[in-house]
Protein backbone atom coordinates (compact mmCIF):
# COMPACT_ATOMS: atom_id res chain seq x y z
CA UNK A 1 0.00 0.00 0.00
CA UNK A 2 0.92 3.55 -0.29
CA UNK A 3 2.97 5.81 2.45
CA UNK A 4 -1.05 7.47 2.65
CA UNK A 5 -2.22 4.61 3.56
CA UNK A 6 0.73 3.60 6.19
CA UNK A 7 0.75 6.83 7.44
CA UNK A 8 -3.43 6.53 8.03
CA UNK A 9 -2.70 3.10 10.22
CA UNK A 10 -0.23 4.72 12.59
CA UNK A 11 -2.69 7.56 13.25
CA UNK A 12 -5.57 4.99 13.98
CA UNK A 13 -3.27 3.33 16.26
CA UNK A 14 -3.07 6.57 18.18
CA UNK A 15 -7.08 7.09 18.19
CA UNK A 16 -7.47 3.50 19.20
CA UNK A 17 -5.14 4.22 22.13
CA UNK A 18 -6.95 7.46 22.70
CA UNK A 19 -9.82 5.18 23.50
CA UNK A 20 -11.76 6.51 20.04
CA UNK A 21 -11.94 2.87 18.20
CA UNK A 22 -14.76 4.79 16.26
CA UNK A 23 -12.57 7.51 14.37
CA UNK A 24 -9.74 5.26 14.16
CA UNK A 25 -12.61 2.73 11.84
CA UNK A 26 -13.71 5.43 9.69
CA UNK A 27 -9.82 6.73 9.11
CA UNK A 28 -9.26 3.17 7.81
CA UNK A 29 -12.66 2.87 5.68
CA UNK A 30 -11.29 6.21 3.43
CA UNK A 31 -7.81 5.22 3.56
CA UNK A 32 -9.40 2.09 1.91
CA UNK A 33 -11.82 4.23 -0.29
CA UNK A 34 -8.83 6.49 -1.20
CA UNK A 35 -7.33 3.61 -2.51
CA UNK A 36 -9.51 2.32 -4.53
CA UNK A 37 -10.32 -1.05 -2.75
CA UNK A 38 -13.83 -2.55 -1.13
CA UNK A 39 -14.23 -1.16 2.52
CA UNK A 40 -15.72 -4.74 4.58
CA UNK A 41 -19.31 -4.17 5.31
CA UNK A 42 -20.92 -3.29 8.45
CA UNK A 43 -19.24 -1.54 11.34
CA UNK A 44 -15.78 -2.40 11.92
CA UNK A 45 -15.60 -0.66 15.46
CA UNK A 46 -15.68 -3.57 17.38
CA UNK A 47 -12.93 -5.67 15.51
CA UNK A 48 -10.50 -2.33 15.93
CA UNK A 49 -11.22 -1.74 19.48
CA UNK A 50 -10.68 -5.26 19.73
CA UNK A 51 -6.89 -4.83 19.09
CA UNK A 52 -4.06 -3.60 21.39
CA UNK A 53 -3.59 0.01 20.76
CA UNK A 54 0.14 -0.54 20.41
CA UNK A 55 0.00 -3.18 17.77
CA UNK A 56 -3.06 -2.25 15.88
CA UNK A 57 -1.26 -0.47 12.70
CA UNK A 58 0.47 -4.17 11.82
CA UNK A 59 -2.19 -6.21 13.34
CA UNK A 60 -5.03 -4.44 11.25
CA UNK A 61 -2.72 -4.78 7.93
CA UNK A 62 -2.41 -8.45 8.52
CA UNK A 63 -6.14 -9.03 9.18
CA UNK A 64 -7.27 -6.91 6.37
CA UNK A 65 -4.58 -8.57 4.09
CA UNK A 66 -6.20 -11.96 5.33
CA UNK A 67 -9.74 -11.57 4.59
CA UNK A 68 -8.79 -10.50 0.81
CA UNK A 69 -9.52 -7.10 1.59
CA UNK A 70 -6.12 -4.83 0.67
CA UNK A 71 -3.29 -6.21 -1.12
CA UNK A 72 -0.35 -7.38 1.07
CA UNK A 73 2.54 -5.55 2.08
CA UNK A 74 5.17 -6.55 4.52
CA UNK A 75 3.82 -10.21 4.41
CA UNK A 76 6.29 -12.97 3.09
CA UNK A 77 5.35 -13.72 -0.48
CA UNK A 78 5.13 -16.88 -1.90
CA UNK A 79 8.03 -19.07 -3.40
CA UNK A 80 6.49 -21.03 -6.56
CA UNK A 81 10.89 -22.37 -7.02
CA UNK A 82 9.93 -26.26 -6.91
CA UNK A 83 10.88 -28.50 -4.05
CA UNK A 84 14.00 -31.29 -5.58
CA UNK A 85 12.11 -34.86 -5.90
CA UNK A 86 13.33 -37.95 -4.62
CA UNK A 87 13.98 -40.43 -7.02
CA UNK A 88 10.62 -42.56 -7.96
CA UNK A 89 8.87 -39.77 -6.33
CA UNK A 90 5.98 -37.13 -8.34
CA UNK A 91 4.39 -33.98 -7.71
CA UNK A 92 1.39 -33.97 -10.00
CA UNK A 93 -0.37 -31.18 -10.90
CA UNK A 94 -4.33 -31.15 -11.55
CA UNK A 95 -7.31 -29.29 -11.64
CA UNK A 96 -10.76 -30.82 -9.77
CA UNK A 97 -14.44 -29.68 -11.18
CA UNK A 98 -17.28 -30.61 -9.19
CA UNK A 99 -21.54 -28.61 -9.79
CA UNK A 100 -19.85 -26.30 -6.79
CA UNK A 101 -16.64 -25.12 -8.83
CA UNK A 102 -13.20 -26.20 -9.86
CA UNK A 103 -9.61 -25.56 -7.77
CA UNK A 104 -5.93 -26.26 -9.05
CA UNK A 105 -3.77 -28.46 -6.83
CA UNK A 106 -0.73 -29.82 -6.71
CA UNK A 107 -0.59 -33.85 -5.12
CA UNK A 108 2.98 -35.94 -3.72
CA UNK A 109 2.68 -39.07 -4.26
CA UNK A 110 6.23 -40.60 -2.97
CA UNK A 111 8.09 -43.98 -4.28
CA UNK A 112 5.70 -46.66 -2.66
CA UNK A 113 7.91 -49.45 -4.16
CA UNK A 114 4.65 -51.06 -4.89
CA UNK A 115 3.05 -50.79 -1.52
CA UNK A 116 -0.25 -49.15 -0.96
CA UNK A 117 -0.49 -46.06 0.39
CA UNK A 118 -1.17 -45.87 4.18
CA UNK A 119 -3.15 -42.94 4.07
CA UNK A 120 -3.99 -39.19 2.77
CA UNK A 121 -3.85 -35.99 3.96
CA UNK A 122 -5.10 -32.81 2.68
CA UNK A 123 -3.09 -29.73 3.20
CA UNK A 124 -4.72 -26.29 3.06
CA UNK A 125 -2.45 -23.04 2.87
CA UNK A 126 -2.62 -20.20 3.85
CA UNK A 127 -3.50 -15.99 2.80
CA UNK A 128 -0.68 -15.46 -0.12
CA UNK A 129 0.77 -19.12 0.25
CA UNK A 130 0.60 -21.31 -2.80
CA UNK A 131 1.03 -25.09 -2.77
CA UNK A 132 4.34 -25.28 -3.58
CA UNK A 133 5.03 -22.66 -1.47
CA UNK A 134 3.17 -24.57 1.58
CA UNK A 135 5.08 -28.03 0.96
CA UNK A 136 8.24 -26.43 1.22
CA UNK A 137 7.33 -24.84 4.55
CA UNK A 138 5.82 -27.14 6.18
CA UNK A 139 8.20 -30.19 5.03
CA UNK A 140 5.28 -32.36 4.39
CA UNK A 141 6.36 -34.12 1.21
CA UNK A 142 9.46 -35.67 3.28
CA UNK A 143 7.56 -37.07 5.81
CA UNK A 144 5.36 -38.37 3.51
CA UNK A 145 8.09 -40.35 2.07
CA UNK A 146 9.11 -41.54 5.44
CA UNK A 147 5.25 -42.60 6.28
CA UNK A 148 4.16 -43.79 2.77
CA UNK A 149 1.56 -41.10 2.68
CA UNK A 150 0.11 -39.17 0.11
CA UNK A 151 -0.80 -35.89 0.30
CA UNK A 152 -2.99 -33.48 -1.89
CA UNK A 153 -2.45 -29.44 -1.76
CA UNK A 154 -5.58 -27.65 -3.00
CA UNK A 155 -4.46 -24.14 -4.57
CA UNK A 156 -7.13 -21.58 -3.76
CA UNK A 157 -8.15 -19.08 -6.84
CA UNK A 158 -7.50 -15.76 -7.00
CA UNK A 159 -10.47 -15.55 -8.27
CA UNK A 160 -12.31 -16.31 -5.43
CA UNK A 161 -10.22 -14.45 -2.67
CA UNK A 162 -7.50 -11.87 -3.94
CA UNK A 163 -5.07 -12.63 -1.37
CA UNK A 164 -5.51 -16.82 -2.48
CA UNK A 165 -7.58 -16.97 1.56
CA UNK A 166 -9.61 -19.98 1.83
CA UNK A 167 -12.99 -18.28 2.55
CA UNK A 168 -13.63 -19.52 6.07
CA UNK A 169 -16.05 -16.24 7.12
CA UNK A 170 -18.82 -16.71 4.91
CA UNK A 171 -21.52 -18.52 5.67
CA UNK A 172 -21.61 -20.05 2.22
CA UNK A 173 -18.13 -21.83 2.76
CA UNK A 174 -19.63 -23.07 5.93
CA UNK A 175 -21.74 -25.47 4.67
CA UNK A 176 -21.58 -29.35 3.05
CA UNK A 177 -23.15 -28.96 -0.21
CA UNK A 178 -22.13 -25.55 -1.06
CA UNK A 179 -19.17 -23.74 -1.83
CA UNK A 180 -15.28 -24.34 -1.12
CA UNK A 181 -16.08 -27.43 1.40
CA UNK A 182 -17.65 -29.46 -1.05
CA UNK A 183 -15.64 -28.91 -3.76
CA UNK A 184 -12.34 -29.94 -1.21
CA UNK A 185 -14.58 -32.49 -0.19
CA UNK A 186 -14.85 -33.54 -3.53
CA UNK A 187 -10.75 -33.55 -4.39
CA UNK A 188 -10.16 -35.52 -1.48
CA UNK A 189 -12.81 -38.34 -2.60
CA UNK A 190 -11.38 -38.25 -5.64
CA UNK A 191 -7.99 -39.24 -4.37
CA UNK A 192 -9.28 -41.73 -2.09
CA UNK A 193 -10.57 -43.55 -5.20
CA UNK A 194 -7.55 -42.62 -7.72
CA UNK A 195 -4.77 -43.74 -5.13
CA UNK A 196 -6.60 -46.58 -2.78
CA UNK A 197 -6.40 -45.15 0.31
CA UNK A 198 -7.81 -47.07 3.38
CA UNK A 199 -11.47 -46.20 4.56
CA UNK A 200 -10.69 -43.90 7.26
CA UNK A 201 -7.49 -42.74 6.61
CA UNK A 202 -8.16 -39.18 5.01
CA UNK A 203 -7.11 -36.15 7.06
CA UNK A 204 -6.79 -32.68 6.24
CA UNK A 205 -4.62 -30.01 8.14
CA UNK A 206 -3.22 -26.17 7.41
CA UNK A 207 -2.53 -22.86 8.19
CA UNK A 208 -4.64 -19.75 9.63
CA UNK A 209 -7.47 -19.58 7.16
CA UNK A 210 -6.47 -23.08 5.87
CA UNK A 211 -6.76 -24.36 9.12
CA UNK A 212 -10.24 -22.21 9.53
CA UNK A 213 -11.30 -24.28 6.56
CA UNK A 214 -9.60 -27.58 7.76
CA UNK A 215 -12.12 -26.81 11.04
CA UNK A 216 -14.85 -25.88 8.88
CA UNK A 217 -13.78 -29.64 6.95
CA UNK A 218 -13.95 -31.67 10.08
CA UNK A 219 -17.53 -30.75 10.59
CA UNK A 220 -19.13 -30.78 6.93
CA UNK A 221 -17.71 -33.70 6.28
CA UNK A 222 -16.72 -35.90 8.74
CA UNK A 223 -17.49 -38.93 6.26
CA UNK A 224 -14.71 -37.98 4.52
CA UNK A 225 -11.96 -36.42 7.05
CA UNK A 226 -11.25 -38.70 10.25
CA UNK A 227 -8.87 -35.85 11.77
CA UNK A 228 -8.22 -32.67 11.59
CA UNK A 229 -5.00 -30.25 12.18
CA UNK A 230 -5.22 -27.05 12.73
CA UNK A 231 -2.15 -24.42 12.99
CA UNK A 232 -3.19 -20.87 13.82
CA UNK A 233 -6.25 -21.22 12.81
CA UNK A 234 -10.31 -20.56 14.38
CA UNK A 235 -13.12 -22.52 15.33
CA UNK A 236 -15.91 -23.55 13.28
CA UNK A 237 -18.77 -20.87 12.80
CA UNK A 238 -16.43 -18.23 14.88
CA UNK A 239 -17.33 -15.61 12.18
CA UNK A 240 -20.54 -14.74 9.81
CA UNK A 241 -18.90 -11.98 7.60
CA UNK A 242 -15.66 -9.64 7.22
CA UNK A 243 -16.88 -7.61 10.53
CA UNK A 244 -17.14 -10.66 12.54
CA UNK A 245 -14.12 -12.26 11.19
CA UNK A 246 -12.01 -9.47 12.42
CA UNK A 247 -13.49 -9.50 16.04
CA UNK A 248 -12.71 -13.38 16.15
CA UNK A 249 -9.23 -13.24 14.76
CA UNK A 250 -8.69 -10.02 17.12
CA UNK A 251 -9.51 -11.04 20.54
CA UNK A 252 -10.08 -14.78 19.74
CA UNK A 253 -14.11 -16.61 18.53
CA UNK A 254 -15.99 -18.22 20.91
CA UNK A 255 -16.17 -22.05 20.99
CA UNK A 256 -17.42 -23.71 17.77
CA UNK A 257 -20.79 -23.73 17.23
CA UNK A 258 -23.01 -27.01 17.01
CA UNK A 259 -20.11 -29.39 16.70
CA UNK A 260 -19.43 -32.73 16.74
CA UNK A 261 -16.29 -34.23 18.15
CA UNK A 262 -13.53 -35.09 15.76
CA UNK A 263 -10.34 -36.06 16.59
CA UNK A 264 -7.49 -32.67 16.06
CA UNK A 265 -4.55 -31.48 16.88
CA UNK A 266 -3.93 -27.82 17.44
CA UNK A 267 -0.67 -25.45 17.16
CA UNK A 268 -0.78 -21.51 17.86
CA UNK A 269 1.70 -19.59 19.26
CA UNK A 270 1.06 -17.46 22.34
CA UNK A 271 2.58 -14.23 20.41
CA UNK A 272 0.06 -14.67 17.52
CA UNK A 273 -0.83 -10.76 16.45
CA UNK A 274 -3.26 -11.84 13.47
CA UNK A 275 -4.89 -14.67 15.15
CA UNK A 276 -5.34 -14.67 18.44
CA UNK A 277 -4.29 -17.89 20.25
CA UNK A 278 -7.58 -17.97 22.84
CA UNK A 279 -8.66 -19.12 19.03
CA UNK A 280 -6.61 -22.40 19.00
CA UNK A 281 -8.04 -23.15 22.64
CA UNK A 282 -11.94 -22.68 21.61
CA UNK A 283 -10.64 -25.54 18.74
CA UNK A 284 -9.63 -27.70 21.03
CA UNK A 285 -12.64 -27.45 23.50
CA UNK A 286 -14.84 -28.55 20.44
CA UNK A 287 -12.78 -31.44 18.97
CA UNK A 288 -13.15 -33.46 22.24
CA UNK A 289 -14.51 -33.26 26.05
CA UNK A 290 -13.25 -35.53 28.79
CA UNK A 291 -9.79 -35.63 31.29
CA UNK A 292 -6.76 -33.84 29.98
CA UNK A 293 -3.04 -34.76 30.40
CA UNK A 294 -1.32 -31.73 30.58
CA UNK A 295 2.26 -31.41 30.17
CA UNK A 296 4.99 -29.08 28.94
CA UNK A 297 8.41 -29.14 27.80
CA UNK A 298 11.03 -27.32 25.34
CA UNK A 299 11.44 -28.64 21.32
CA UNK A 300 14.44 -26.22 19.75
CA UNK A 301 14.55 -23.11 21.51
CA UNK A 302 10.55 -22.70 21.94
CA UNK A 303 8.83 -23.80 25.05
CA UNK A 304 5.61 -25.22 24.88
CA UNK A 305 2.43 -26.56 26.84
CA UNK A 306 0.45 -29.18 25.92
CA UNK A 307 -3.23 -30.51 26.76
CA UNK A 308 -4.15 -33.94 25.30
CA UNK A 309 -7.52 -35.56 25.77
CA UNK A 310 -7.14 -39.06 25.42
CA UNK A 311 -9.72 -41.82 24.10
CA UNK A 312 -10.85 -45.70 26.29
CA UNK A 313 -8.03 -47.30 25.07
CA UNK A 314 -5.60 -44.93 25.49
CA UNK A 315 -4.60 -42.75 22.21
CA UNK A 316 -4.84 -38.97 21.91
CA UNK A 317 -8.02 -37.88 20.26
CA UNK A 318 -7.07 -34.34 20.98
CA UNK A 319 -4.08 -32.40 21.73
CA UNK A 320 -3.66 -28.88 22.41
CA UNK A 321 -0.44 -27.38 21.93
CA UNK A 322 0.95 -23.64 22.66
CA UNK A 323 4.16 -22.83 21.71
CA UNK A 324 5.75 -19.83 23.82
CA UNK A 325 6.68 -16.63 21.66
CA UNK A 326 5.42 -18.46 18.11
CA UNK A 327 3.96 -15.31 16.08
CA UNK A 328 1.83 -16.48 13.04
CA UNK A 329 3.89 -19.22 11.84
CA UNK A 330 3.81 -22.87 11.26
CA UNK A 331 6.04 -23.85 13.96
CA UNK A 332 9.10 -26.36 12.85
CA UNK A 333 8.87 -25.12 9.76
CA UNK A 334 11.10 -25.00 6.92
CA UNK A 335 12.92 -21.13 6.38
CA UNK A 336 12.13 -21.95 2.46
CA UNK A 337 8.79 -21.49 2.61
CA UNK A 338 7.21 -18.26 3.98
CA UNK A 339 5.12 -18.10 7.38
CA UNK A 340 7.55 -20.72 8.78
CA UNK A 341 9.27 -21.14 11.88
CA UNK A 342 12.01 -23.47 12.36
CA UNK A 343 12.88 -22.69 16.00
CA UNK A 344 10.14 -24.80 17.73
CA UNK A 345 8.40 -28.07 18.12
CA UNK A 346 7.79 -29.72 14.48
CA UNK A 347 3.90 -29.21 13.92
CA UNK A 348 4.45 -31.43 10.56
CA UNK A 349 5.73 -34.26 12.10
CA UNK A 350 3.46 -34.17 15.50
CA UNK A 351 0.07 -34.25 13.18
CA UNK A 352 1.65 -37.06 11.09
CA UNK A 353 2.19 -38.77 14.06
CA UNK A 354 -0.90 -38.04 15.78
CA UNK A 355 -3.33 -38.98 12.14
CA UNK A 356 -1.53 -42.27 12.11
CA UNK A 357 -1.83 -42.95 15.64
CA UNK A 358 -5.22 -43.21 15.69
CA UNK A 359 -6.96 -46.56 14.75
CA UNK A 360 -8.77 -46.99 11.62
CA UNK A 361 -12.23 -46.89 11.37
CA UNK A 362 -15.28 -46.98 9.28
CA UNK A 363 -16.73 -42.80 8.83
Amino acid sequence: MSNDFNSAMRRASKLVQAGNPAGATEMIQKALAKGGLSSPSGSLEPAVNSFDGAKVGRSLRETLASLGTLPTSGIPSADVTEPPLPQGARFDGGTFTCAQGSRDYRVYIPDLKGAAAKGLIMMLHGCTQSPVDFAKGTGMNGLADQHGVIVVYPAQSRGANMQSCWNWFGPADQMREAGEPAILAGLAQQMLRDHAIPQGACFVAGLSAGAAMAVILGQTHADVFSAVGAHSGLPYRAAHDVPSAFAAMGSGGARGQNTQPIPTIVFHGDADSTVHHTNGRGIAEAAATGPQVVDDGTAGKRSFARNTVLSPDGHPVMEHWTIAGLGHAWSGGNVTGSFTDPNGPDASAEMMRFFLSLPLKDV
